[in-house]
């Protein structure tokens, strides 16, 4: 006859061990300390074994049977119970020490040498200050995908939306590993969406020009009579649709003329990533006339007045200012200009986004795109540079439609700043256009006032006349 709740409350502790069974292998233990402890008796393989299943009355009679029940049916399908149980305990254990910010941090271990220092840093604080507060001592694998949701959320509704998706986004990539190492089954990410689960917020592009501007924006560079490494610069940065700064990093040593390549380096790279630039005819052209200018130089478009150094960031959009362009176009600009009119030609968009750097973090798929683009690239930037031509001549110059702004200020208050300054700084001043006296043109002369390159020119002046005054 099976035991009851009865019979088991009326069990007496007693002098030594007892046995008390109820049927199919399952029996209640009696300890003389009064444990009641529930076993089930079955043979595996030859072999008597025995399984716990917890204590009464915390596992009451009900609880005991449904488990014996799940043993019996597991030793009948040819599998040993007690290796069930020792797997599962194994897989809470590595439950347990696998937890999000464990297997985020390996991540980051992984990923470190693709990275800068500075992006390393910005990463890991992102999920430091977002994530590991409220999921980071969660076993990764029992994280479902609505807390992720609301901790991604919750970076939103404070008003970072970019910070948002950049921490949803590292998240993904962290899940990824995971499957990869076999420490997850299932990716809860993947059932995410940021378009669902974001707020939708305005973007906000960098100014640029549109096909229609650059008709007269040409007519204006023709005639600018600023120095010309920099209207050199803003030639090739148009044509070549690179970001300014890989621009005024240019060296000699990454252009390979003959095969009509540029060759930016990883380092110099926002996404660390070496990048290649087809050269149009057009834009050999331009390397062609900074030759004379800079040939002889490390740098393709050196600062005028520290020629081992590149022209100042503010010098391109300084010049554009010049031009008339102030609060109308930037630099960066150009690249929109080029996206922009390369989509509506018809391009292919991942050839389109590949020649702007725009980098597949997939590291496979990137290595793939960079060998199967590279020969629709060169016939996209010759016809970037063709459309450009086009545009260019699109109307001729009218006898008004010279840039009045490129005129050389100067004039008595250039006079007075030049008595004040003596000979040796006035000439400084004069290649900067303020000093208001013309000047021999020299090959890497400037007439922009650069606010950036006149203060070069104002401290060099200055040291001079110093080391002057004391010798």
């Amino acid at each position: 006859m099976g035991l009851t709740d009865t019979k088991l409350r009326n069990l007496k502790p007693p002098e030594r061990p007892k046995r008390v069974f109820d049927g199919d292998g399952l029996y209640i233990e009696l300890r003389p300390n009064g444990g009641k402890w529930w076993r089930f008796k079955y043979r595996f393989d030859g072999k008597e074994k025995s399984l716990s299943f917890g204590t009464y009355p915390e596992v009451p009679l009900a609880l005991a049977r449904a488990r014996r029940t799940e043993a019996r049916m597991l030793v009948a399908a040819g599998t040993d119970p007690s290796a069930v149980r020792k797997q599962a305990k194994q897989a809470k254990q590595r439950a347990a020490v696998n937890t999000l910010e464990a297997v985020s941090r390996a991540w980051l271990a992984r990923r470190a040498p693709a990275w800068t220092k500075g992006t390393l840093e910005a990463i890991t604080a992102s999920l430091e200050n977002h994530v590991f507060p409220s999921l980071g001592a969660r076993p990764i694998a029992e994280i479902p995908a609505r807390d992720i949701r609301v901790v991604v959320q919750a970076i939103d509704d404070q008003g970072a939306g970019e910070t948002a998706g950049r921490v949803f986004q590292r998240l993904r990539s962290i899940y990824r590993y995971a499957l990869s190492e076999e420490l997850v089954e299932a990716d809860p990410t993947h059932a995410l969406k940021p378009s669902e689960i974001f707020r939708p917020r305005s973007v906000s592009h960098r100014l640029a020009l549109s096909a229609t501007d650059m008709p007269a924006f040409f007519r204006k560079l023709d005639v600018y009579e600023g120095d010309p490494s920099t209207k050199a610069a803003l030639e090739l940065l148009i044509l070549t649709a690179v970001r300014p700064g890989e621009l005024r990093g240019a060296r000699w040593q990454e252009m390979d003329l003959s095969r009509s390549l540029w060759r930016i380096p990883a380092n110099r790279m926002k996404m660390a990533t070496e990048h290649l630039v087809p050269l149009s005819t057009q834009a050999l052209a331009v390397l062609e006339g900074m030759k004379a200018l800079s040939g002889g130089q490390e740098l393709v478009f050196p600062s005028p007045f520290y020629p081992g150094k590149p022209l100042s960031d503010g010098t391109l959009n300084s010049a554009l200012t010049r031009l008339g362009y102030r609060g109308v176009a930037t630099a960066h600009g150009f690249r929109t200009l080029f996206s922009t009119c390369a989509n509506e030609a018809g391009w292919n968009s991942d050839v389109i986004e590949k020649q702007l750097s725009h980098e597949e973090r997939d590291e496979v798929r990137s290595a793939y795109n960079r060998a199967q683009w590279l020969p629709e690239r060169v016939k996209l930037m010759q016809w970037w540079a063709n459309h450009l031509q086009t545009l260019r001549t699109v109307s001729t110059p009218s006898p008004g439609s010279q840039n009045k702004g490129s005129r050389r200020p100067g004039g008595r208050a250039g006079t007075r700043v030049r008595k004040r300054l003596g000979a040796s700084t006035g000439v400084a001043l004069a290649r900067t256009g303020i000093s208001g006296v013309p000047t021999p043109a020299p090959s890497l002369q400037s007439a922009v006032a650069d606010p950036i390159e006149v203060l070069r020119a104002l401290v060099a002046a200055f040291d001079r006349v110093s080391s002057r005054d004391q010798r």
